[in-house]
């Protein structure tokens, strides 16, 4: 995208109705007529060249709704997992934003464009400081990738946060162009103790996704505004997590951020930004583990 129309697609987004946008396409997603429904997924997998032979069910015929097709789960065979004590494996299919060290209470987000931790997580400052100086990684999950989140690490899941807040676009042009950006949208927050030290999984929410679903706290819709939400956490499945199991799924597509303490990982040298993962890949390694 040429700089001028960048421009105008980030000044777009100040004016449109997000909310309202946001509301229709969770609303189309979930049509059950079977023409629509139909006509919606063969036309999205047109469009964005979807990868069809590693999806479970049958396409079109297999999904009840175009969001069921959205949040598709793969074949069995299709994200085999490193099973390594060592390593730390990509949360999501996506194209890598950004990689690194987080310099004191700083994340990069863009050239020229970075965002404290104190913001993006929006706690107490006790549980910020546990990542300050530590290291981060940013995947961008575009329309056509695989839409769901699983453990980089096993651990087990101790608190989730909802932190109302915008709906701004997450792609390139707008990461590069809106400052706090993932602080401005509305995210969620989870967090888990694993034997590394503490771990955040940050799900950030985006123009047209209708809502952000796991399986501790349901469905949770974009709410503009209000205070930020401490969920009460289902007792079932376990919260007790393997690497590489199910932790949620964004109803249309968005941004993970990984957390990990100071000292805890180093991650892969060939992790540079607009490198594409895949989940259950190594992305890092653990220091100390054997």
């Amino acid at each position: 995208m040429s700089s001028v129309l960048s421009y105008l697609f980030v000044l777009l987004q100040f004016l449109l109705p997000k909310y309202a946008l946001t509301a229709l396409a969770h609303r189309l997603s979930r049509v059950r007529t079977r023409a629509v429904k139909d006509f919606l997924i063969t036309r999205f997998i047109k469009l964005y060249g979807v990868e069809l032979g590693e999806i479970a069910q049958p396409v079109p015929d297999g999904f009840a709704t175009f969001n069921d097709f959205f949040t598709r789960r793969l074949s069995d065979d299709a994200r085999p997992i490193d099973r390594s004590a060592s390593s730390v494996v990509a949360p999501a299919d996506g194209t890598l934003s950004a990689a690194g060290a987080i310099d004191g209470q700083h994340l990069f987000q863009a050239k020229g464009k970075h965002y404290t931790l104190d913001d993006l997580l929006a706690t107490n400052l006790d549980e910020a400081d546990e990542f300050v100086g530590g290291s981060f990684v940013t995947i961008y999950l575009a329309p056509h990738n695989y839409h769901r989140v699983h453990a980089p690490l096993a651990g087990e899941l101790v608190a989730a946060r909802y932190v109302p807040g915008r709906l701004f676009s997450v792609n390139a042009a707008t990461v590069s162009l809106i400052p706090q950006l993932f602080c401005r949208n509305e995210r969620l927050v989870c967090r888990f103790h694993t034997e590394a030290g503490p771990l955040a999984v940050i799900l950030v929410g985006a123009l047209n996704v209708g809502s952000i679903t796991t399986p501790w706290t349901g469905e949770l819709r974009p709410r503009r505004r209000g205070v930020v939400d401490e969920l009460k956490l289902a007792d079932r499945p376990s919260r007790q997590v393997a690497k590489g199991d199910l932790l949620g799924w964004f109803n249309l597509g968005s941004t993970i951020i990984l957390l990990l303490p100071p000292g805890a990982a180093e991650w892969d040298d060939g992790l540079t930004g607009g490198a594409a993962l895949r989940v259950g890949e190594v992305i890092g390694r653990l220091r100390g583990a054997a």
